[in-house]
């Protein structure tokens, strides 16, 4: 099959990762992939470090990537013509969106004789971005969303019937983040086993983070070794940084994005995400397939990656839940290790990239034979 995949960005995210596992592994069973990015692709020089690492595997695996160079909302027109003059290049191509974006402006430039999914990543409740997408969806062949609740959200809000959308959630290296060698906190000063709770992600208001903020002197108390460090980028970040350095005793790090994000992961004692939506994310199932316990909002695909565990879990502006569940496991070391392995189980038979690419294969395998 001739595949082209389209996206708003190729920075070191979520959807991007998931993008770049499924174009390799098309590729890797015989199928022709192209892919596009609205956005200006990160290189070498770009910061944060280790920001260009996703374009430089597909360039590895001799996967085309075109970008249209957009770096501000006045790039998205010429763009978008671009995308048209790529797209014309391979008219017959199945065509596959990942985020907003993507979705919006990809579908608005794909001819109607060609198969089109588009996928939906997060349940956002943006008005005005819902009214756009539900717009543009409406003759769209088929609409991929990573979890349960994300797609009875689109079917609900986009108004998708339920033949139109399926389920195919993301997929992790377990072996990559089971073997990765912990980071040593004595490089940031800390006791080399001090108890951190480990935030990793993007330093936006998305992300719940003020929870941490109103509770770090409830889980990790002054003259206790527990530590907290915030590792991402983002408009808060400037913020967060100004915030650590008033906790007294060096109790909070926050840090730009880490290339080698295993490693620290490996050296956690819980992996923690209070976010107030998400889709299916990735960081819950890397720190599932490190073997690490996750404390996380009961939103969404968070929800459906942590099950019915009830110390992995809390309500959304429940703090008491939050820190009753993050000193459970900051209390008990066995106990995390415990839920760690569990966890790791639980990915290793549900969520491989191998099964999220036949997924992926065989849905296009139905639909390119629906449209000859």
């Amino acid at each position: 099959m001739n595949i082209d995949l389209i996206i708003t960005e190729m920075n070191f995210g979520g959807a991007e990762r998931a993008l770049t596992q499924l174009a390799i592994g098309l590729r890797d069973r015989g199928d022709d992939v192209r892919l596009f990015s609205f956005g200006k692709l990160p290189t070498g020089d770009s910061l944060p470090k280790g920001n260009d690492r996703l374009v430089q595997q597909l360039h590895d695996e001799d996967i085309e990537v075109t970008s249209g160079g957009v770096q501000t909302s006045r790039g998205f027109l010429p763009a978008t013509i671009q995308l048209r003059r790529w797209l014309a290049r391979r008219p017959g191509s199945l065509v596959q969106t990942f985020l907003w974006h993507a979705n919006v402006l990809g579908m608005l430039n794909v001819s109607s004789r060609q198969p089109r999914i588009a996928g939906i990543r997060v349940a956002e409740p943006n008005s005005l971005r819902l009214a756009v997408e539900r717009q543009t969806l409406r003759n769209v062949d088929h609409v991929v969303c990573v979890s349960r609740a994300v797609e009875a959200f689109a079917q609900q809000q986009l108004n998708l019937s339920p033949d139109r959308t399926s389920v195919i959630p993301n997929a992790v290296d377990v072996d990559a983040f089971a073997s990765a060698d912990p980071i040593d906190w004595t490089e940031l000063g800390w006791p080399a086993d001090s108890p951190v709770v480990l935030f990793v992600g993007r330093l936006h208001t998305q992300k719940g983070l003020e929870h941490l903020q109103r509770t770090v002197e409830r889980f990790a108390p002054a003259g206790s070794n527990r530590k907290l460090v915030l590792i991402g980028n983002g408009p808060l970040q400037n913020e967060l940084a100004t915030w650590a350095k008033q906790v007294s005793g060096d109790r909070v790090r926050v840090l730009t994005w880490q290339s080698n994000i295993a490693s620290w992961i490996a050296a956690s004692r819980v992996v923690v995400l209070p976010s107030r939506y998400e889709g299916m994310p990735n960081v819950i199932l890397e720190a599932m397939a490190a073997g690490k316990p996750v404390v996380s909002s009961r939103v969404e695909g968070s929800r459906e990656l942590i099950g019915h565990d009830p110390h992995q879990g809390f309500e959304l502006n429940d703090d008491t839940e939050l820190v009753h569940s993050l000193e459970r496991f900051l209390a008990d070391e066995e106990l995390a290790n415990q839920t760690g392995q569990a966890n790791q189980s639980r990915v290793r038979s549900q969520f491989t990239i191998d099964a999220m690419v036949d997924a992926y294969r065989e849905l296009y395998a139905t639909l390119s034979a629906q449209n000859c």
